[in-house]
């Protein structure tokens, strides 16, 4: 699906809304209230499909005051963080290169999130290590503020080391699994020798309670995978610091185009892929290789300015204009 028109009519809105009515969150921000119009008091998506060949219906609402809500196939669901362990859902849009040239919380974002998604039951595993984590702080504040005792403070470095073990297992399972289609997808764009390090390592009771007096002086959990990175490299630069902007471009939608291939292999369903702008920095080569691949992983909402960006005959084009989206005749 490619949907074209002018810069500032409302392509990355249509894309954003599919993913809030299928993951429960918003690419662009964390404040739920920019989801809503100035001037209105709720906003409110509908998604309606198949997963498979199974009928899907997905709802949510965010309604000021009230927070969010979500159904699926009309039922309420508990939470809409739900969504995300029914639909996969990739995007690309141009601040995610942030994902490569970021900071390392990032990448670490990046990577727990497939975690979810290619391993839906750890989903919650990232989430669970940082509530520990908070817990551990708070009662290493109190320590110091001579509120608690060291020995009420043990219990939270013993849970946050083993839920920080099964972490930096799941993020390195999860790197093992998608380095070589990383590999192959990102040589197939003109990135050679892709590859993707785990940058940490286990942490332990024992090396956490060997620091315990310099966390306590700060009050915050010094070690463990809240501050681990992976290295997303090409051969030997970290496109960090060493890839330039178009490669580090490459990288972004290798990553996308190599989780969505393992998440057909793992699940059998193809995700569904938002790519906002994605046309406009690549050569005519590098967009019929896009192209090619996109079309072979699931469906797929593409935005572009004019239609020839595409070179492929797209399933369906739209025509938004302000305000309105309508099928081209």
């Amino acid at each position: 699906m490619l949907a074209v028109g002018p810069n500032g009519v409302g392509k990355t809105n249509l894309l954003e809304a599919l993913h809030v009515g299928t993951q429960g969150f918003s690419p662009r921000t964390r404040n739920d209230a920019q989801l809503i119009r100035f001037g209105e008091t709720a906003t409110r998506v509908a998604v309606r499909g198949h997963r498979g060949t199974v009928p899907l219906e997905l709802e949510l609402v965010v309604e000021t005051g009230s927070g969010k809500r979500a159904k699926m196939n009309g039922a309420p669901l508990r939470a809409t963080e739900q969504l995300r362990g029914e639909t996969a859902t990739l995007v690309f849009t141009p601040d995610r290169l942030g994902v490569v040239k970021g900071a390392p919380a990032a990448r670490r974002a990046y990577f727990d999130r497939s975690i979810g998604r290619l391993s839906p039951a750890r989903a919650q595993l990232a989430a669970d290590y940082g509530a520990a984590v908070a817990q551990r702080n708070a009662s290493l504040r109190r320590v110091a503020a001579g509120h608690s005792s060291r020995e009420a403070l043990a219990p939270w470095t013993t849970r946050v080391a083993e839920l920080g073990t099964e972490l930096v297992a799941a993020r390195r399972e999860t790197l093992q699994l998608l380095a070589p289609h990383f590999a192959a997808r990102a040589a197939e764009l003109g990135l050679l020798e892709g590859e993707l390090r785990y940058d940490g390592a286990p942490v332990s009771v024992a090396a956490l309670e060997e620091r315990l007096d310099r966390d306590l002086d700060r009050g915050i959990t010094g070690l463990g995978p809240h501050l681990d990175d992976v290295v997303i490299a090409s051969g030997t630069r970290e496109l960090r610091s060493y890839g330039s902007q178009g490669e580090q471009r490459l990288a972004v939608l290798a990553l996308l185009l190599a989780e969505a291939e393992l998440i057909v292999e793992r699940n059998g369903v193809p995700p569904l892929l938002l790519l906002d702008d994605v046309l406009s920095e690549l050569d005519p080569e590098r967009r019929q290789i896009l192209a090619a691949r996109v079309a072979s992983v699931g469906q797929a909402l593409i935005t572009a300015t004019d239609a020839a960006m595409l070179p492929a005959t797209p399933d369906q084009l739209l025509e938004v204009t302000a305000g309105a989206v309508r099928e081209a005749a």
